[in-house]
């Protein structure tokens, strides 16, 4: 007898806090913690979008600007520590966007996506916890050459480029050669007292559906101008940039960002200057509202921003 099916929505909800090099991307959580989830129900709602709308307005206060959906989750053993359920669970995670700026209702637990990938911020260089200990143990996995080049490949070893959006290539990498606790938990198995804690562990395969998240968002940086999205309604370059260093985990060159954003036609001076930070006082910005087709389909390439 088929088992029947129990969908589920979980979203990986994306904001921006902080200033200049505190500039922090954060994701909501719900007590565990755990990435909000929800059942979806069609007699409620529509469609899977609206539903998840409606949701997240609902419980933060906070309404959504971008949302993608990322992947269908429903690998047999995402349940393997579950006690036996008449239903087996599929769960349709999403990428949302929203302002921080916003008021949100209380409660709401927002924490920043670094407790979970450490590994992942570069802007002051490679971690010492990814150099020093993760990779050490990456390197002694005894699986072949074909897994070092995987490692190699997503962790921008030995003359490869580091690739920011390879979040779950590199999640993927840690979760097979037991390096998170996710290994263990899933198997029903004790985690070792001796695996250092490398990244929050999340229940189920949250973790992964965070990476995948992460990784989209990154990705979309390259063709589609998604950042504006997490911007107040006026900024500065300088936050702007804060904002592109904190997302994709990589300092950018000043020069090259402020050339290529300029000249891109998405943005237009207000006439104002801004006195949030120290300093001189810096012209703002915001999104130029003939642009309005073009934010969802020009080209931002940060890539020739890198340093």
């Amino acid at each position: 007898m088929t088992r029947p099916i129990r969908v589920e929505l979980s979203a990986v909800l994306v904001g921006l806090a902080g200033a200049g090099r505190e500039t922090t991307p954060y994701v909501l959580t719900q007590p565990g913690p755990d990435l909000p989830t929800r059942a979806f129900d069609p007699d409620e709602h529509r469609t899977l979008e609206l539903s998840l709308r409606d949701w997240v307005e609902g419980t933060t206060g906070l309404r959504l600007g971008f949302v993608e959906q990322l992947y269908t989750f429903g690998d047999s053993a995402r349940e393997a520590r579950i006690a036996a359920r008449a239903a087996h669970t599929v769960s349709i995670g999403y990428l949302a966007i929203v302002s921080m700026q916003a008021e949100r209702k209380p409660g709401s637990d927002w924490r920043p996506w670094g407790q979970f990938f450490p590994w992942e911020d570069r802007r002051d260089g490679i971690p010492q916890m990814l150099e020093d200990d993760l990779l050490p143990r990456l390197r002694k996995v005894n699986r072949g050459a074909s897994f070092q080049d995987r490692v190699r490949l997503a962790f921008g070893l030995d003359g490869y480029p580091w690739r920011d959006e390879l979040v779950l290539e590199r999640y993927e990498l840690l979760y097979g050669a037991g390096l998170v606790a996710e290994h263990f938990t899933d198997r029903g198995a004790d985690i070792p007292e001796e695996l250092p804690a490398f990244g929050r562990a999340l229940p189920v395969d949250h973790r992964r559906i965070l990476a995948t998240g992460i990784g989209r968002l990154r990705a979309k940086l390259k063709y589609r101008p998604v950042l504006f999205e997490l911007m107040a309604d006026t900024f500065t370059l300088g936050d702007l940039q804060d904002a592109a260093e904190a997302v994709t985990g990589q300092s950018l060159h000043k020069q090259n960002f402020r050339r290529m954003i300029t000249k891109s036609g998405l943005i237009e001076p207000t006439g104002s200057l801004s006195q949030r930070h120290a300093g001189r006082p810096a012209a703002e910005y915001r999104f130029a509202r003939e642009a309005e087709w073009d934010r969802r389909l020009a080209t931002v390439r940060f890539g020739g921003a890198r340093r």
